[in-house]
């Protein structure tokens, strides 16, 4: 196994689903920061077989909405001199703004310059979020957003 050495300061995205670490990496615009960060794909768990992680070498606001969308079952560690400070577990966000993109052609969102469009949960268990312009239901899919 590849040994990644542990961080002084910074962020530990883990128990991300397997495939899913490539997705947060490019919603969370990962590659545009400066700091050292790590993607490990397809790392051993007891809990589900398989896993990702993403360890971010410095301070760095997550947009936690990102992270519920792609992988609701994400733990976040926050490392401060090589511990852990905290830890945050996300679920399902029951609104998102400024995310994602109605699937219905006619929506004026996808017509009209609208900042910031809301969308509302309506089945968890699907991922799917009703648009606030239009009412289309929309199913996340973090490839096409």
């Amino acid at each position: 196994m590849i040994n990644v050495s542990e961080l002084k300061k910074g962020i530990v995205i883990d128990h991300i689903e397997a495939g899913h670490g490539i997705h947060i990496f490019k919603q969370l615009h990962l590659d545009e920061l400066t700091d050292p960060v790590v993607l490990l794909t397809n790392i051993p768990s007891n809990k589900t077989g398989t896993k990702d992680m993403i360890k971010i070498e410095t301070d760095f606001k997550i947009n936690m909405n990102v992270l519920g969308l792609i992988d609701p079952n994400v733990t976040i560690n926050f490392v401060q001199q090589g511990k852990v400070t905290s830890k945050l577990k996300l679920t399902l966000p029951r609104e998102v703004v400024g995310i994602m993109k109605c699937k219905n052609p006619r929506c004026i969102t996808n017509h009209e310059p609208v900042k910031d469009v809301h969308f509302y949960l309506v089945d968890e268990s699907e991922k799917i979020y009703r648009c606030e312009y239009c009412d289309a239901y929309t199913k996340f899919k973090p490839e096409e957003n």
